[in-house]
């Protein structure tokens, strides 16, 4: 049998610790052939992000095309995406190609502050993006921008993604490791809510996690595992990364180590 595949499209972070490296190493984690297309150029270190050059549309699909052409691509994993160009052109690659297991991480401000989608971008993000895919990620910030509301607790994360599923994506995984307490994600398919809980694992903040967890859940899929048992298995392995992580490694935040099997 042929090796299962993933591929991510996002934002290249030259620290390692997030963006497409990270996915590449979660992907290497999960023992699949890890794939990437690249939408943005970042300047980012462990303490925060100082430049950001997004990738011309032009670029973007060719890079898709020569994945898409060759390569039988398991699942699709969405990062980064900061022009309204470069959203609208996926969203029909999507369609075009009929993509399978797509996982959109909606990134919309990096973990130090900085915003890296515009109003324009994030807007054809809801339009057009959302409802191209199966499952979409946001943590408790990028969850209250889709929602339009504040949420502080578990019954705003229920009823964000309530919201948000009404955008389109078949799928929303509210993320609530932002909060006080345990953390604990709410998978919502439209009916039905699904809690995913663990205990908050202490040593400070750490860069990635999101992108981690996403990646994870996609690699999961590649390998024909159901939704929750990709989340599952996703959250277990961040916390596993976290554990293992590089604190002091930078002058910020931490660092996941992803070098750990996850099979």
């Amino acid at each position: 049998m042929r090796v299962k595949t993933a591929l991510t499209v996002g934002g290249s972070d030259p620290s390692g610790a997030a963006g497409i490296q990270a996915d590449l190493k979660v992907f290497a984690a999960y023992g699949i052939h890890g794939m990437s297309v690249i939408t943005a150029l970042t300047s980012q270190n462990t303490c925060g992000v100082s430049d950001v050059m997004t990738v011309s549309g032009q670029v973007v699909e060719s890079q898709l095309r020569a994945v898409y052409e060759d390569i039988p691509v398991d699942s699709l994993k969405i990062g980064m995406l900061s022009s309204w160009e470069n959203i609208t052109l996926l969203s029909e690659f999507i369609s075009e190609v009929d993509a399978k297991n797509v996982v959109l991480d909606p990134i919309i401000r990096s973990s130090s502050g900085t915003m890296l989608i515009n109003e324009d971008a994030l807007d054809a993000l809801v339009k057009f993006l959302l409802p191209q895919v199966d499952l979409v990620t946001p943590n408790i910030d990028e969850a209250s921008f889709l929602a339009g509301m504040e949420i502080t607790g578990l019954h705003e994360m229920k009823e964000a993604a309530k919201i948000i599923a009404g955008l389109g994506p078949g799928n929303v995984l509210v993320k609530g490791g932002h909060l006080e307490g345990r953390a604990i994600d709410i998978l919502f398919d439209g009916a039905h809510f699904e809690m995913f809980d663990g205990a908050r694992i202490p040593g400070g903040d750490f860069r990635g996690t999101g992108c981690a967890l996403s990646s994870a859940i996609a690699a999961g899929l590649a390998l024909g595992l159901e939704l929750k048992q990709s989340v599952a298995k996703g959250k277990a392995f961040v916390a596993e990364s976290i554990k293992a992580g590089f604190s002091g490694l930078g002058e910020g935040m931490g660092i996941l180590n992803h070098n750990h099997p996850c099979r």
